[in-house]
């Protein structure tokens, strides 16, 4: 599936990778956003204790060596059609 079809699957919940990654068990998914109040570092040192923070939707990535990390897609992950849905 192409960059599109892999987006529509995040938003339903779906992990999806590249067949082309070299990593054995990397996957993207779609972090939802959420609402909550500071309570503990890195924020408690930008924010007040109790400021209501906005937790915007984003991507992350379960990486090969069972990290989880922030992902931004390259231009060759965005063109690609080797997509797929991790089960």
């Amino acid at each position: 599936m192409d960059f599109g079809q892999a987006v529509a699957a995040l938003k339903e919940g779906k992990k999806v990778a590249r067949s082309g990654w070299n990593g054995k068990g990397m996957f993207v998914f779609l972090v939802p956003g959420s609402t909550f109040q500071v309570n503990r570092p890195p924020l408690l040192g930008i924010y007040p204790t109790g400021t209501e923070i906005n937790y915007q939707p984003h991507v992350d990535m379960k990486t090969a060596d069972d990290r989880v990390v922030p992902w931004v897609c390259s231009q060759s992950d965005m063109l690609a059609e080797d997509w797929e849905v991790v089960v």
